[in-house]
């Protein structure tokens, strides 16, 4: 539809006043907000740069060095040869702990990647924090003012956010990945001399890491170059990295002095610090939020909800004059006490007395029964007479008392044909009396019975009765088991840690077939990159099943076997089979057999 001047003059008009004012009230708020300082993250890189602490001499228990097996249970005899291994540990026990902060957060920014346009849109705006979220929705509403397609452009610039991230991660990696694989071909290559005399070949060994911190310099240069053009990350690098070259040592001799030793070893220690502050300030800027950043709604709801309890708890306390709290104690101490007597208690001591007392309760029983005896033997003597003197003559001994209270029956009923007359000199009276102490008799049958059946159901009511205590024990047992069993780390010990270790043998198998695949097209860059993190998956598969295979006494068989999987002159074949033969044989890395 096509528009007159003044109406497009009109329309750019109320633009503008919109825009005018979204950017006021956006000012105004972005006050409440406290800002750091647009320096501040390098002046703390640059601190910490300044009092970086030498590295712990502590060793981690990951992935060994790639030396001879004879070399593991031997020392070193001199002090420098202990430094010269433990300067080797240094440089690969730091290259796998940056891959690791590197690979975390990658993993995190590629499970955002694969999320959908509008789950992207909601990290965004709600899972960066306040301020993140301040600007977000003023963004969004500003947009959708003066633009239909907001979500759209919300959308690509989270694309945008995310994607600068994992190519700036992926770069990282892979540069590091690649001088940790050279690393080790470099220490596989000089295995043998450097258990045999260590001393001796430090020198070619040190000129080759020298030059391999120079191509790391070089990869990481270029990635830096490239963000400098193009970046949405806020702020530049304060330092860029700059690895000290080694120094003109006299390498003719067939064995450095002990001071040149040194010298290079501290050098290498520099280069690793100043290594792991680039990494670190790179790391930080592309990290993924914390969990408090990422649930801040969560915990800021949690929080008001949490006041306003104790809020309230503060109304019904002492402290404002209030009993409530002391009478709801008080009656639910009563409450707690009263089911413990009646649901634990009693039925235990219940099944206690029919346990321990069965001979007491047998004696009772045998009152009750001589008590029924009597009745009966007292209704046959009244049976017995009444029918000799109504018949006349004697009755049989072995006559029972069915027959003769047919007789009685029969009397009855002929007297009652005059009841009045009867009742005064009849037998009517005396027919009636015996009724009656036969259905006296009849009671107590009933009653022994009756008594005899609930004796035989006295342990059974008594379980009963502690059913409600069994139950709220057996739900507070399993509660407490899956507490402590939520263990979701790869060294526990539940199911889905040994899902998570048979897939670090997937992962492991992956990245020998991807290395393989690289190896035949040629790309030796790549296939650098992907031995490198083989070595990072191993270590993690390393740490992952040492301590359940000491326990089991498998670990010196499953130690060789992963120390085998990162020898580079080994075939691809062979590894593949160890890691099938890894899924197959080990007690650790066999899945679960319980199905939860």
């Amino acid at each position: 539809m096509e528009t007159t001047p003044d109406g497009s003059e009109s329309s750019r008009d109320i633009r503008t006043l919109i825009s005018f004012y979204s950017n006021y009230l956006w000012n105004r708020l972005t006050t409440l907000f406290p800002s750091p300082p647009p320096n501040f993250l390098e002046k703390i890189a640059n601190l910490s740069r300044q009092t970086a602490l030498p590295i712990s001499t502590k060793r981690r228990a990951g992935l060994p060095l790639p030396l001879p097996s004879s070399s593991f249970n031997s020392a070193p005899t001199t002090p420098e040869s202990s430094r010269i291994y433990d300067v080797l540990n240094d440089i690969m026990d730091r290259s796998i702990l940056n891959l690791h902060k590197i690979q975390t957060n990658l993993q995190f920014w590629l499970s955002r990647a694969e999320g959908s346009n509008a789950r992207k849109v909601y990290f965004m705006i709600f899972e960066r924090g306040p301020r993140a979220f301040a600007n977000g929705a003023v963004q969004l509403l500003r947009e959708s003012v003066t633009d239909s397609s907001a979500m759209q452009h919300l959308s690509h610039s989270a694309t945008a956010y995310i994607s600068e991230r994992i190519a700036v991660l992926s770069s990282l990696r892979g540069s590091l990945a690649a001088f940790l694989a050279e690393f080790y071909f470099e220490v596989d290559k000089y295995g043998e001399e450097l258990v045999k005399d260590p001393e001796k070949s430090f020198s070619s060994l040190m000129v080759t890491l020298s030059g391999l911190f120079s191509k790391l310099e070089a990869s990481i240069s270029h990635l830096n170059a490239l963000r400098q053009r193009d970046s949405s990350v806020d702020g530049t690098y304060s330092f860029p990295l700059l690895f000290e070259k080694l120094p003109e040592i006299n390498q003719e001799e067939s064995q450095w002095t002990g001071c040149e030793i040194n010298d290079a070893i501290n050098l290498i220690y520099k280069n690793l610090q100043e290594l792991d502050s680039y990494l670190g300030q790179m790391v930080a800027k592309h990290q993924k939020p914390s969990k408090i950043t990422r649930y801040w709604i969560r915990y800021t709801c949690g929080a008001v909800g949490l006041s306003i309890c104790s809020f309230w708890l503060l109304r019904h306390s002492r402290l404002m004059g209030s009993s409530d709290i002391d009478n709801w104690i008080r009656e639910a101490k009563e409450s707690t006490v009263s089911f413990f007597n009646d649901h634990v208690e009693r039925p235990l001591l219940s099944i206690r007395d029919e346990l321990l007392d069965t001979f007491k309760k047998r004696q009772k029983g045998v009152m009750d029964i001589e008590e029924v005896n009597l009745t009966s033997n007292s209704l046959h003597r009244m049976l017995l007479t009444f029918c000799e003197q109504t018949k006349g003559k004697e009755l049989p001994e072995n006559a029972s008392d069915q027959e003769m209270l047919e007789i009685v029956m029969a009397r009855y009923e002929k007297e009652l044909m005059h009841p009045i007359s009867n009742l005064l000199n009849g037998e009517l009276a005396r027919a009636l009396l015996i009724q009656v102490q036969k259905l006296k008799l009849d009671t107590e049958m009933a009653m022994l019975e009756l008594d005899q059946i609930l004796r035989a159901n006295e342990i059974n009511f008594a379980i009963l009765a502690a059913l409600p205590a069994f139950f709220l024990s057996l739900g507070l047992i399993a509660a407490a088991r899956a507490w402590f069993r939520q263990d979701t780390r790869v060294q526990g010990r539940g199911r889905k840690a040994r899902i998570q270790r048979r897939l670090l043998i997937v992962e492991v198998e992956k990245t020998i077939m991807q290395y393989q695949n690289y190896i035949d097209q040629g790309l030796e860059n790549d296939a650098q990159c992907m031995f490198g993190m083989l070595i990072y998956c191993l270590d993690c598969l390393y740490l992952a099943v040492r301590g359940h295979a000491e326990t089991t006494s498998e670990w010196q068989c499953l130690k060789q076997d992963i120390f085998d999987l990162g020898k580079p002159g080994l075939q691809t074949a062979y590894k593949l089979i160890l890691t099938a033969r890894l899924e197959r044989v080990y007690d650790c890395l066999l899945p679960s057999l319980k199905r939860q």
